[in-house]
């Protein structure tokens, strides 16, 4: 029975653990949160919309790309290949964590990986190579992704709120290219991130009139080629 009661403190004490070195990372999520929403029904779509892509998608960037792209009329296989592309950084993030949860069952590894996130992986990484012998370490990532997870859906409620007082006073379309620059802004300063960010850009701009809002894919294939060659073949020129 002790023992019992010893474990449930344990696991406990590493979930809060998680929540509070979470929590100062979520300022920006909650900000991005509010945006989304406000802009979701700025563009016309539902409160129910906006809630459903949150609860299901759950990836701030690639909501936006979402609704852009279904906004602009970009067929679906456009749509779906952006979003995708926009997460493929979760691939390396499950491939970190895969050493961490791998005699977990798969309950817990679909669980874990639906509330991996950004934040997520910055604090519960950094944990899970210090405490990688604990029995219950993934408990610290547990507690960080679910409160990442509700801030968001938090957010988003309240930009559903004053959505409607805000777009009818402002046009929030040319937020969200702001709004992508400030998500590469912390990228410019390094060359490597440099040079695909502008080989992305200036691709998007000389192929923007391909048929199907196809440049999209264009550009991040580029993105995604030089950055496989700068770390493959010039990895010591360019860092």
């Amino acid at each position: 029975m002790y023992q019992s009661i010893s474990t449930s403190m344990k696991r406990r004490q590493i979930f809060f653990q998680g929540i509070k070195d979470v929590l100062p990372l979520n300022i920006p999520v909650a900000l991005f949160g509010m945006f989304y929403s406000v802009l979701c029904i700025e563009l016309g779509f539902s409160a129910y919309f906006a809630m459903g892509t949150s609860l299901i998608i759950f990836a701030g960037g690639s909501q936006l790309i979402f609704i852009t792209l279904l906004t602009a009329g970009a067929v679906p296989w456009v749509i779906f290949g952006s979003v995708i592309m926009n997460n493929t950084r979760n691939f390396l993030y499950g491939a970190v964590f895969s050493k961490y949860i791998e005699k977990k069952n798969r309950i817990w590894k679909i669980v874990l990986s639906f509330f991996l996130t950004d934040q997520c992986f910055a604090v519960s990484n950094n944990y899970l190579k210090k405490n990688y012998k604990s029995k219950f370490a993934h408990y610290h990532m547990l507690g960080s992704g679910m409160t990442v997870w509700a801030i968001w859906q938090l957010s988003n409620l309240v930009g559903i709120w004053v959505g409607d007082i805000v777009s009818d006073q402002l046009s929030l379309n040319f937020f969200v290219a702001i709004t992508f620059l400030a998500l590469i802004a912390k990228d410019l300063g390094k060359l490597d991130h440099f040079l695909v960010i502008l080989l992305s850009a200036t691709c998007s701009l000389i192929f923007y009139n391909l048929p199907l809002k196809a440049y999209v894919i264009v550009a991040a294939l580029a993105g995604i080629s030089l950055a496989y060659l700068i770390n493959t073949k010039f990895k010591k020129l360019i860092r």
